[in-house]
């Protein structure tokens, strides 16, 4: 057992030790020491993190489209042509799994329906008052209450160690910007993510952003790397994933020169959370796993590794 002095200095106190733990600490460790053959500057210490599934959870279904849904219900007295056309008749009947069932094309229209027409602060405080009255479907927890207790600590760890940390992520970059901050301690300016299109305009005399329907851009899969080089415009040293759709930004971090980290959670702790990988149709990890085999990244074992997942656990 630890010395209280040295718990008191862990800076991952809800991670095991093991591989994974000392993984990180060594390549922190690493770059970090001044006049070693690891070194790197403090401004070339950038992270970037997945949001869904690796910071906080993501099943039943990604968190912002569980927001979609329940702005979808409120905004349907407004369009009585939803009955209708889906996926907006079934999710009025309460059928979710059906409204899904379209996939990608259904998450984009709904998604279009629900996040536009309105200035982008207007889009921010509607978030921001859904994240404060929402709860999760199955622990019924606030969805800023999902998040993973030993990320929270890797990202206050890198921080302090003279690193940057981003969130790159496949979801709406207006809608993680709107409580990135406050939840994990990464300002707006540092997430990257999917944009719809927004509109520059005078209102009332007053300028103003609108958010329009359609795509502007998609930040998961090949373009998590692309939207690192427009927003960040540095490689990382350190990359943090899920899922199949982080498994390019990890390639591209990894094969930078000098010393690299990359991360996968494995979701294997079905008591705690959920288990899941290869064949889940929310944050599938099956390339992925084959690739951090065959390269050495480091995999964390979400059972075995962490002593905690969320910090309202006891």
């Amino acid at each position: 057992m630890a010395s209280p002095a040295a718990a008191q200095t862990d800076p991952l106190p809800s991670w095991n030790d093991g591989a994974s733990k000392q993984a990180i600490l060594d390549f922190v460790a690493g770059v970090t020491a001044e006049g070693g053959p690891d070194y790197v500057v403090p401004a070339e210490r950038i992270a970037v993190f997945d949001n869904d599934g690796t910071l906080w959870a993501e099943q039943p279904f990604y968190f912002q489209v569980l927001f979609a849904i329940d702005r979808a219900k409120a905004l349907a007295p407004q369009h009585p042509e939803w009955k209708d056309k889906e996926p907006f008749a079934s999710l009025l009947k309460g059928d979710v799994k059906s409204a899904l069932a379209g996939g990608e094309h259904a998450i984009v229209e709904l998604v279009a329906a629900t996040h536009s027409d309105m200035t982008t602060e207007e889009f921010n405080s509607i978030v921001k008052d859904w994240l404060a009255r929402a709860r999760h479907p199955k622990a019924q927890r606030q969805y800023t209450e999902m998040t993973y207790q030993p990320m929270l600590e890797l990202l206050a760890f890198l921080r302090s160690s003279g690193f940057k940390t981003f969130i790159v992520t496949g979801g709406g970059i207006e809608f993680v910007r709107a409580f990135a901050e406050d939840t994990y301690g990464v300002p707006p300016e540092q997430v990257v993510g999917s944009a719809g299109k927004t509109k520059f305009e005078t209102r009332d005399g007053r300028p103003v952003l609108m958010k329009e329907p359609g795509v502007d851009f998609i930040g998961d899969k090949a373009g998590k790397p692309v939207g690192i080089q427009s927003h960040i415009g540095r490689r990382p040293i350190a990359a943090f994933g899920n899922s199949d759709g982080d498994l390019q930004m990890l390639q591209w971090t990894c094969t930078g020169a000098g010393l690299r980290f990359c991360l996968y959670v494995h979701h294997t702790d079905g008591e705690r959370e959920w288990a899941y990988d290869r064949q889940s149709s929310i944050g599938r990890l099956d390339e992925g796993l084959d690739q951090a085999a065959a390269n050495g990244w480091t995999v964390v074992d979400m059972k075995k590794d962490w002593k905690k997942v969320f910090g309202f656990e006891k």
